[in-house]
């Protein structure tokens, strides 16, 4: 199959202004469960470049192709990536998602990951060892043949579920997360030239963390997040370009 996204098509989609949405949302359950979902959703970016782009352009079959897939992660990844993986990579790699929508004439370009962790202790451990998937893999692509998504989502991707910097504290009666700086400063030395290149061209990537739990929240000592009326969702709204200057933004407290 031809490649998807073609020069032109890289070229518009970084000089568009705030077309990289990221978004983390952990949905706890009565029985202790939680769905956890990653995403980068490209559509705001997609709904310019419509309009940018030359009709022949729009009238490739390239350009038409339409995806709504969930495949599992692991069985995404290519042979030559799975078979480095230890036992533990692989596990965590078999209870992920890979879930692709992509509709460029109705403006859709959304990826996802996604897991469901059965208990606590299984969600924290998830979270402080997801780091070791393969994210930026050719997994991270548009299934069945198509090129990989840019460079901007790869980064995007990279700063939700590439968190390494991340240190948890996860039980029944509280979510405490905190950033690891000198971590988080390893961290931009690996990605620091395309989220450079995203700020200098004036890309925007807000950046939001959605907790709904199922009982009320005690007390929250992040003053940029948003608790909701029945004090059960917890909402916090920041930027790429605010985190790098403060990371304690990305700081949750959370009492239950």
């Amino acid at each position: 199959m031809k490649k998807l996204y073609f020069p032109a098509l890289f070229i518009l989609m970084l000089c568009c202004s705030s077309c990289v949405d990221i978004e983390e949302r952990y949905d706890f359950n009565k029985d202790g469960s939680c769905n956890v979902v990653y995403g980068v959703d490209m559509s705001r970016a997609v709904s310019v470049l419509t309009n940018l782009l030359s009709d022949s352009v729009r009238e490739t079959p390239q350009f038409s192709l339409v995806k709504d897939t969930t495949i599992n992660f692991y069985n995404a990844l290519p042979d030559s990536i799975a078979n480095k993986m230890n036992a533990e990579e692989i596990k965590l790699a078999q209870g992920s998602d890979l879930a692709v929508k992509m509709n460029l004439k109705n403006n859709v370009m959304k990826v996802n990951l996604t897991h469901k962790a059965s208990t606590t202790a299984e969600l924290q451990y998830y979270l402080q060892h997801i780091s070791s998937l393969p994210i930026n893999s050719p997994a991270f692509t548009v299934v069945n043949g198509s090129s990989k998504i840019n460079n901007a989502l790869d980064a995007g991707q990279r700063f939700t579920a590439g968190q390494d910097y991340y240190v948890y504290e996860i039980s029944d009666n509280k979510f405490y997360r905190s950033v690891d700086k000198t971590k988080f400063n390893l961290f931009l030395k690996k990605v620091g030239s395309k989220l450079s290149v995203a700020k200098a061209m004036l890309i925007d990537m807000p950046c939001k963390v959605v907790l709904r739990f199922a009982r009320p929240v005690k007390k929250i000592n992040n003053s940029k997040a948003m608790l909701s009326a029945d004090r059960r969702t917890v909402t916090l709204v920041t930027s790429m370009d605010e985190v790098m200057k403060n990371p304690s933004l990305m700081n949750l407290k959370i009492d239950l």
